[in-house]
């Protein structure tokens, strides 16, 4: 399944509602770009949570471009969608791997955000790649999260550390990059407790896990993945702010998307956080994972309107 369908899939509901909704907007053939439009325009993007900057700048070039006019649903829909691809643009962010040695990868993020089940599918991920991959249980007050990760390593094929339950997770990440480095594998992939935001003390307990990490390499961890919950919508730009205040995230992994209908949380997230997203949970199972791509994300967002201008267009 290539980016665009996995797209298409994960963002099926919010797909299926902007289908409706931009359709409604386009009764008769064309349609007079007024301010009743743009007014009826903005509380439609609104429902897809893609956050008021995003949308008054979607709006004004709407306005900019076709005030006055009388469109059609495809020249709207490529106005759009030309500015949404824009305001998103990042670099293909896939894995930052170190020079030499092995690449570490801390994962962090609040309770219930879908951290194991996207730990599992990067390491399926870089497994494909013919890499190595150890895996660092650093959850250490929770057991199931311990024994789901331990499930998840021995399914893919790859190694895990764990520790005593309540040892501490800073043990438990220097123990796994220890390894990492005594076997030659390529990659650890240390996964910390979830936490809210607001607990300070858990917070700092990130930092220390970092500082573990760089005992033994000074330069790591190499990336820092914040897993975001898709379904929980604007409150995953806080989420967002504060984590990466705590320990300097380098990247944005967006779960679950095909279990909202406000897929658009995802253009206020790259807004307003500045983040990469690097990739995207669309499934439950291991394949169901794709490298974030602006063009194809805004195109598959749009894939149920029936207008077929490409993204990058215009």
């Amino acid at each position: 399944m290539g980016l665009f369908e996995k797209f298409r899939r994960g963002l099926t509901k919010t797909a299926n509602i902007l289908k409706t909704d931009v359709r409604d907007l386009f009764k008769s053939e064309g349609r007079l770009i007024d301010d009743a439009f743009l007014d009826e325009m903005r509380a439609l993007l609104f429902k897809t949570d893609m956050g008021y900057d995003s949308v008054e700048e979607i709006v004004d070039e709407v306005s900019d471009k076709l005030r006055g006019r009388v469109v059609t649903l495809e020249e709207v829909v490529a106005t759009w969608k030309s500015k949404l691809a824009a305001l998103m643009a990042q670099d293909s962010s896939p894995i930052n791997y170190a020079a030499s040695g092995p690449t570490v990868i801390m994962v962090c993020g609040v309770n219930g955000a879908g951290k194991t089940t996207s730990i599992a599918k990067l390491a399926h991920l870089i497994k494909s790649e013919g890499k190595t991959v150890v895996l660092g249980a650093g959850d250490t007050f929770r057991a199931a999260a311990v024994q789901q990760l331990t499930i998840w390593a021995e399914r893919l094929g790859v190694d895990i550390v764990t520790g005593e339950d309540g040892a501490h997770p800073a043990s438990v990440a220097y123990r796994a990059v220890e390894q990492c480095i005594a076997t030659g594998a390529d990659v650890c992939i240390v996964d910390t407790a979830g936490r809210l935001q607001t607990q300070k003390n858990l917070m700092a307990e990130l930092t220390k896990i970092q500082g573990s990490i760089r005992k033994q390499i000074p330069e790591a961890p190499h990336e820092v993945l914040l897993v975001l919950d898709a379904t929980t919508g604007q409150n995953g730009i806080s989420q967002a702010n504060n984590f990466t205040d705590a320990v300097d995230c380098t990247g944005i992994v967006l779960a679950k998307l095909d279990g909202t209908a406000k897929g658009g949380v995802v253009v206020a997230i790259r807004q307003q956080v500045g983040l990469p997203v690097k990739y995207v949970g669309v499934g439950e199972s291991p394949e169901d994972w794709a490298l974030f791509s602006p063009n194809d994300f805004v195109d598959a967002l749009f894939a149920e309107v029936g207008a077929d201008a490409p993204a990058s267009a215009g």
